[in-house]
């Protein structure tokens, strides 16, 4: 394989990606991590084990978390994906996501920051985790090696109680 693939060694592939169509050609093997980081710029999503492990590459593919090191790009076709940089709002406010992990200082070296949140997003939207276990258990594919699980999860409460009003 070479390291910087030729037209001929590309497909098409056409993303929206924080919103904004994409029209690409990307070598067959590449990643959505490798995708989003080297293709486009998109750092913020974090390169952690690369291999589903830790989860610092979560990202959101048609709503739903997933691990963007296991994703082959080509087979997402037609697909969304949002990033940490997608989930700004209007003017570059927080998402409410965002802000409740500022507020509780729910990160420490922020490495796995942006896969945490976005988990954390879309565990909200799928409406199953209400209680402190159900958050700890529905957030254990994302490993924080610094140990901010208890502001992590307070974050998360906060969100939800918000939610519920």
């Amino acid at each position: 394989m070479p390291d910087h693939p030729t037209g001929s060694d590309t497909l098409p592939l056409s993303l929206t990606v924080n919103g904004e169509a994409r029209q690409l050609r990307v070598a067959p093997w590449t990643t959505l991590l490798d995708l989003l980081r080297e293709d486009l710029g998109l750092i913020g999503t974090k390169k952690g084990c690369d291999h589903g492990q830790c989860g610092s590459c979560t990202v959101l593919l048609d709503g739903k978390r997933a691990n963007a090191c296991l994703v082959l790009a080509v087979v997402k076709e037609g697909s969304n994906v949002t990033t940490i940089e997608g989930l700004a709002g209007p003017g570059g406010a927080l998402h409410p996501m965002q802000a409740a992990f500022v507020e509780h200082d729910a990160f420490q070296c922020g490495y796995c920051t942006p896969g945490q949140i976005c988990s954390a997003v879309a565990l909200v939207e799928e409406g199953r985790a209400r209680t402190p276990d159900e958050i700890r258990e529905h957030m254990s594919g994302n490993i924080c090696r610094c140990g901010a699980y208890p502001n992590i999860v307070a974050a998360i409460e906060q969100v939800l109680a918000e939610n519920a009003r």
